[in-house]
């Protein structure tokens, strides 16, 4: 079974085409912004590619709605487009790119996967904010998380490499990239994660502050006479890195922090303060740590990073050999699955390639009866 794989982001489109063995027949990102989609970039895709036989979907959010992958009718768009106040920044595009790609393809079926799908099996004592029932029961307020597919194929294919039951694993996934974000799973389910309503909570990220004091937020807007949506602006936009270094871009924050720039050396350390914090956090959420794995932008061409997080991790077993961290084959072709664990460690250090478009295509094909 052929799947076409649509997963929509904040500035691109990224198709991609898989055959039967999950190799990747073709590829290609186009322009998607304000403005819409590069509808003209579709269709010449659509037009010069082999027909799939269904089209799996990313979406940010599922709401309470939808804990799994769903076939998607005017039925379930409706009920997408109802999640919009959840998530203003993400809903449209990922509609937007349902209804182009239909539009191309209107009697292939759609199969919409979410982000937020995965964290579905938190427990309550995870998941609930402690605010008053009627704001919890009137705006089904509660810690979804996000980046569930990134999440969920890491830590299966972290089971793969280590030939063992994904069910009898305890491993914390780690999402860095311009967003970031942590998963505790346990037995392949999500137990615990750091975003949480929005994807404004937990580390610092590239233009995102990450976790803030709410009464910050509170002091912000009553002194420097700020709107809600000028505070959230520049909660999301221009904090994290950007805010501490100038920069998002890790690269860059790490080689001028090597220069001795004073910020960038602070950015780095704020950064790995909070993400070996919310690691030692989500080790506590799953008992016990069997593997730790890296996957994203940054986790996986960081190699500062992951040897600064197994120094501070050690107390959990964690140990990371240089040479193999320093020499990761394929990495800056995306195809980065390295084993970077030291000799004699208790605990598993990997390096994972992020690939949302192989969980859409197997939830895809799940949902269409060929797993």
């Amino acid at each position: 079974m052929r799947v076409l794989t649509v997963n929509a982001g904040s500035s691109s489109l990224k198709l991609r085409l898989l055959g039967s063995q999950d190799e990747t027949l073709h590829s290609r990102d186009l322009a998607a912004d304000t403005a819409g989609i590069d509808v003209r970039g579709l269709a010449d895709a659509m037009a010069a590619w082999e027909r799939p036989d269904v089209v799996g979907h990313r979406v940010v959010h599922g709401g309470t709605r939808f804990s799994g992958p769903v076939r998607v009718d005017q039925g379930v768009r409706q009920q997408l487009y109802d999640l919009t106040d959840l998530a203003p920044l993400h809903q449209p595009k990922s509609l937007a790119a349902l209804d182009a790609v239909t539009a191309q393809l209107p009697d292939v079926p759609a199969v919409a996967s979410f982000d937020t799908a995965f964290h579905a099996t938190l427990p309550a004592a995870a998941s609930t904010y402690a605010v008053p029932r009627e704001w919890r029961e009137r705006y089904a307020i509660r810690r979804y998380g996000f980046h569930g597919l990134s999440h969920a194929y890491c830590a299966r294919r972290v089971a793969a490499m280590m030939e063992r039951p994904i069910e009898e694993l305890r491993i914390v996934t780690c999402h860095l990239g311009a967003g970031a974000s942590l998963a505790a799973v346990v037995g392949g389910r999500s137990v615990d994660t750091t975003m949480g309503f929005t994807p404004l909570e937990g580390l610092v990220m590239a233009t995102r502050s990450g976790t803030v004091d709410p009464g910050l937020v509170l002091w912000l807007e009553e002194h420097e006479h700020l709107s809600p949506h000028e505070v959230a602006t520049v909660l999301e936009e221009r904090s994290g890195l950007t805010g501490l270094a100038g920069t998002g871009d890790m690269v860059a924050v790490e080689h001028a922090a090597a220069c001795g720039d004073a910020d960038a050396r602070l950015a780095l350390d704020v950064y790995l303060h909070r993400l070996v914090a919310g690691i030692g956090a989500m080790a506590a959420a799953t008992g016990g740590l069997d593997a730790l794995a890296f996957t994203g932008g940054v986790g996986e061409h960081s190699t500062v990073l992951r040897r600064r997080v197994g120094q501070r991790l050690a107390f959990l077993g964690v140990a990371v050999d240089d040479q193999r961290n320093g020499d990761i084959p394929g990495a800056a072709d995306g195809e980065a699955d390295t084993d970077i664990t030291a000799s004699g460690s208790p605990t598993r250090t990997f390096v994972v390639a992020a690939r949302e478009d192989l969980q859409l295509a197997a939830e895809a094909r799940r949902v269409m009866g060929q797993a």
